[in-house]
């Protein structure tokens, strides 16, 4: 049955290269029109995206200095889940969730509902349920929006199907691309996890697509919009880095790796399984009733939080104080086990939030601690074991170790850093692999299915 399966997607992707090949030759100039505004679509919801919820987390934290935080984050989370869900369930159902996994059905020919409404409604609920609390990032949201953006690109082309599916996969990476200021890893990720497929016309058109989004996101920085809200600011088109750390790379680190890469193998194996039960438990208990979930978790989300230093309510913050390494072991190993706990919970609820932002907090937290083991027990520990571990948790996660590395590569834009990196994340990658080949986005298809 898996080899009929095979040989009819194979026969699929030698016609789909055909009517791409056939459409390139009749309307070249449409198609670069349309893959350009796909990029420029992609980088205005993710910067809108971003900048949102960096005006929301501002906002929150004025409040906080008038308002006990144990009586306002509460009511701001379940306030939030409120509205974020009736806009959600009211207007576009399939905007809920990470929105990876909408764009991965999508490109396994399910019937997922696409266009700007559903870019839009994700837009506006993702921004309220991530700025009033939700612990999640706005990666997935935005490689959701980018396919949708495509997804009506495509539809106003009259495009054959073939062609639609690769512009949908090339406005995701676009998304991946535009908030991480990586256009190689949303390249690569569109590649890597969303087509499967290294034909060479889909490739370019994939790459052209995402390289477009970062350009566009340098633009609209310039012009005073600002996709990354970070304490580092970019300017226009020069190359910052958001990080600098000081890189060294010996002989000796390549254990010290392989060790980081397979104790992280096992955990976000373990994270992974966390937040496939929570999102089950969910279903279960909530059903259909996603106003009632996101209700609920937004208001114990807030409840969480409101026990936490002020740090843990800002990701952008929280993921500073791991990467440069002010945080000691204990603080490390509590971001672990806080940002674990409360992604399963908005999991659960089917906020809109994506898990890559998490997934680095979660691997820079375990990089750290282990560092200071490594550290205290042998009196070395490799430089690159914060970023590594960014990289290698993504990895173990998302199956997609080299769209991984070039994520955790684009922090600091440093190019020592790539080989410590890779090391992390092939190994990491491997041995989550030994527990399931799929990963996490792959099983929650599945999930949503069943």
């Amino acid at each position: 049955m898996s080899v009929l399966t095979d040989l009819k997607e194979k026969q699929f992707q030698i016609r789909s290269s055909r009517s791409i090949r056939k459409l390139l030759k009749q309307r070249l100039l449409v198609v670069i029109i349309a893959l350009m505004l796909t990029g420029l679509g992609a980088a205005i919801t993710g910067v809108l995206f971003e900048t949102g919820i960096h005006t929301l987390e501002e906002w929150r934290a004025n409040l906080l200095n008038h308002i006990p935080a144990w009586i306002f984050l509460p009511i701001l989370g379940s306030t939030g889940g409120l509205i974020s869900g009736l806009l959600i369930s009211k207007l576009a159902p399939a905007a809920g969730g990470s929105g990876v996994t909408q764009i991965m059905g999508y490109l396994r020919h399910r019937e997922v509902p696409m266009g700007i409404k559903v870019a839009f409604v994700k837009l506006i609920s993702g921004i309220i349920a991530i700025g009033s609390g939700f612990p999640l990032g706005a990666e997935g949201p935005s490689v959701q929006m980018g396919g949708s953006v495509a997804w009506q690109m495509a539809k106003w082309l009259k495009a054959p199907v073939a062609f639609r599916r690769v512009i949908v996969a090339a406005g995701g990476g676009a998304g991946i691309a535009a908030i991480f200021s990586a256009p190689i890893g949303g390249f690569i990720y569109a590649i890597e996890e969303l087509l499967n497929s290294a034909r060479p016309v889909v490739l370019l058109l994939v790459v052209v697509t995402t390289f477009w989004a970062d350009t566009w996101a340098d633009i609209l920085q310039s012009l005073g919009f600002e996709a990354n809200t970070s304490s580092f600011n970019t300017a226009g088109f020069q190359l910052d880095r958001e990080y600098t750390p000081l890189i060294h790379f010996f002989p000796v680190d390549l254990g010290y790796l392989i060790g980081l890469g397979i104790v992280i193998g096992i955990l976000a194996e373990c994270y992974c399984r966390f937040v496939l039960i929570m999102q089950r438990k969910g279903l279960t208990w909530f059903g259909n009733r996603l106003v009632l979930r996101m209700v609920l978790s937004g208001g114990i989300l807030g409840l969480i939080y409101s026990m936490m230093p002020e740090t843990f309510r800002h990701a952008n913050k929280l993921q500073e104080l791991i990467a440069v390494g002010d945080a000691n072991i204990s603080t490390a190993l509590i971001t672990f086990i806080v940002v674990f706990i409360s992604t399963g919970i908005a999991a659960a609820s089917g906020a809109p939030g994506g898990l890559f932002s998490p997934m680095i907090i979660l691997g820079g937290a375990i990089g750290l601690a282990c560092g200071g083991w490594v550290e205290a027990l042998t009196g070395h520990v490799p430089s690159t074991y914060i970023f590594a571990g960014m990289g290698a948790f993504v990895s173990a996660c998302s199956r997609t170790p080299i769209t991984a590395m070039f994520l955790a590569f684009a922090l600091t834009k440093d190019l020592l850093i790539l080989k410590p990196i890779l090391v992390a994340c092939i190994t990491s990658f491997l041995i989550a692999r030994l527990f399931n080949e799929e990963s996490i986005y792959e099983r929650q298809l599945h999930l949503k299915i069943t």
